[in-house]
């Protein structure tokens, strides 16, 4: 059982942030009048990548191919899995082909850089990256300026605990310390089974503790069925 339903909770109250920003926005301009953007997105896609252009722009010594110097920078962790016939060099075909990685990497820490960037609100953007910047002072407990793993470990152990206290606030109606199959809600009904791991019937703060602290699993490698010849991709329509 993985600790991904006691992370369901933040994740949520994200949405529900964007859904409730969204639908400020939409009110400041009228239910029914669409943007002139709206308009344009429809009309085409808003975005093409050009190939040739790409091409031309980064093929420095004109050889009609992309070196992995002669890529830009952000996009050659992804350098193999295009090269596919292994010549170290990318052809127009080889980038025409492997254009879904023809993007910038990017990592979880990215949230604060785009909350800084595109924020069209500057005081509740600056209120998130307060919490953020007050959380990460509490994880480094030796205040060195730094966040090692011993830290980030001590801090996932008070944040899975909170988690875990909240649900028992929340679920455990007759205060008795202990989930009945009446009283679990959500994923803990759903997995109820695997989280009475005593078998007695109930769930305990010990139980789901354990459970919330088990590292996810790996996700099994994605498979694509290749679409029989002659078939076109079902129109929005016919979805």
């Amino acid at each position: 059982m993985r600790r991904s339903f006691v992370l369901l909770f933040p994740v949520l109250a994200l949405v529900a942030t964007a859904l409730v920003a969204g639908e400020g926005r939409k009110e400041k301009r009228g239910p029914d009048k669409p943007r002139a953007a709206d308009k344009v997105n429809r009309a085409q896609p808003s975005y093409a990548f050009d190939m040739d252009a790409f091409l031309k722009e980064y093929d420095s010594n004109k050889d009609g191919y992309l070196s992995k110097d002669e890529l830009p920078r952000t996009l050659r962790h992804n350098f193999d899995k295009i090269d596919t016939n292994k010549d170290g060099k990318l052809s127009k075909e080889e980038l025409r082909k492997g254009e879904a990685y023809l993007q910038p990497r990017r990592r979880p820490s990215d949230v604060m850089f785009v909350l800084v960037e595109t924020s069209d609100c500057d005081e509740c953007c600056a209120e998130e990256l307060q919490i953020m910047y007050d959380f990460l002072r509490k994880l480094d407990t030796d205040r060195d300026g730094k966040i090692n793993a011993g830290e980030l470990k001590a801090g996932r152990e008070v944040l899975v605990k909170k988690r875990v206290d909240d649900l028992f606030e929340e679920l455990d109606t007759n205060k008795d310390g202990k989930l009945s199959r009446q009283e679990a809600r959500g994923r803990i009904k759903r997995y109820f089974a695997d989280l009475d791991t005593n078998k007695d019937g109930f769930v305990d703060r010990d139980e789901l503790l354990h459970a919330a602290r088990e590292k996810p699993r790996e996700l099994p490698p994605r498979t694509v069925t290749p679409r029989p010849k002659g078939k076109s991709a079902a129109s929005p329509k016919e979805r």
